[in-house]
């Protein structure tokens, strides 16, 4: 295992246990951040979101620029894992042998769901690691969700495959459901048995019930029975859910489009409240990555002289307990947000 896998690893403990682990380990570093020791190299405690923001995201014609978009994932991804370039950033994530998931977010359609651009940014990227195409799997819930959002069905031949979970054999769920905390549910065979590495592909905007709806909320898209789990805004479900060894051990990267993004009204595209924010945020704790794009959110609404989501009524508190549960940092000083 390389150091560099090793400190995700390591971040994943440590947010488990929190960090008040062994004190001879912990050293102070700059700005107060808390740093320690792990296998002969000093590593900082802090999760890393990467917010990278380009006006040429997308030209004057509306389209993504696919060569910009790549360059950003590209550097993101180096500056997340502590690697001299993307080559080895990509390498230290993925094994040749892997088998990758994509997760979409494409409920809402083509004017906003996961541009192709990104997409094709991420499988790029994992096939640098020596990752076969064909052992790359674009998915999500049904093809015509797929379809819908721009994305060609692909499931035979070479290549990459683009499929829904439905058009597996038989329903294409697993067929006993599996029970992790408040959460009994059928997961899809693409998450359960076919991948061995997932990277999370969402979108950033809100969502009537759960507050917003970013990385952890897009594994919903995974089970067969969504529908039972939104009641007190979707609070423990979505943290009980992403800790279940299908999603946590299998989670890689997260990679949310933000290139548009909504502040209300989700989950369904609403064009009036949606904006031009031209962003992607990378991380590999989808915890941080989802507080982080939350306070994107609620500074818009600011902005915009909107009720913070506490105020009307719809917190999203399963951020917090997913933090608890040990996925992640929900904490902002334990969070380096880096742009780029």
């Amino acid at each position: 295992m390389s150091i560099k896998r090793s400190r995700r690893d390591f971040l994943k403990v440590v947010a488990k246990i929190g960090t008040g682990i062994c004190a001879s380990s912990l050293l102070p570093g700059n700005n107060n951040t808390l740093r320690a020791i792990y296998a002969g190299e000093e590593v900082s405690l802090k999760s890393r979101v990467i917010l990278a923001k380009d006006k040429r995201f997308v030209n004057i014609n509306e389209k993504a620029d696919a060569s910009i978009i790549s360059s950003a994932i590209d550097s993101a991804v180096a500056r997340i894992t502590d690697s001299k370039n993307p080559l080895g950033a990509w390498k230290s994530l993925f094994k040749e042998n892997d088998i990758v998931g994509i997760k979409l977010n494409c409920l809402a359609g083509r004017m906003f769901s996961p541009h192709t651009e990104i997409v094709e940014a991420i499988i790029n990227g994992i096939k640098s690691a020596g990752v076969k195409e064909n052992n790359i799997i674009i998915f999500e819930r049904f093809n015509r969700e797929l379809e819908d959002a721009g994305f060609n069905i692909r499931n035979h031949g070479s290549g990459f495959r683009c499929i829904g979970t439905d058009a597996l054999p038989s329903g294409g769920y697993d067929p006993q459901p599996q029970v992790i905390g408040s959460v009994g549910s059928c997961f899809s065979q693409i998450a359960s048995s076919y991948c061995t590495a997932i990277v999370n592909v969402p979108v950033l905007k809100d969502h009537d019930l759960a507050g917003v709806s970013i990385g952890m909320k897009n594994f919903y898209g995974i089970i067969h029975n969504p529908n039972k789990y939104h009641d007190g805004n979707c609070n423990p479900y979505v943290a009980d859910l992403n800790s279940h060894p299908y999603i946590k051990d299998k989670l890689k990267l997260v990679v949310c489009d933000a290139l548009k993004a909504q502040y209300h009204g989700g989950p369904a595209f609403k064009p009036q409240w949606a904006w031009d924010f031209r962003g992607i945020l990378i991380s590999t704790d989808p915890v941080a990555l989802d507080r982080i794009g939350t306070d994107i959110i609620e500074n818009k609404r600011r902005e915009v002289s909107m009720p913070s989501l506490k105020e009307a009524g719809r917190e999203p508190k399963y951020i917090k307990t997913a933090a608890k549960l040990g996925l992640g940092f929900d904490d902002p000083s334990l969070i380096d947000v880096i742009s780029i």
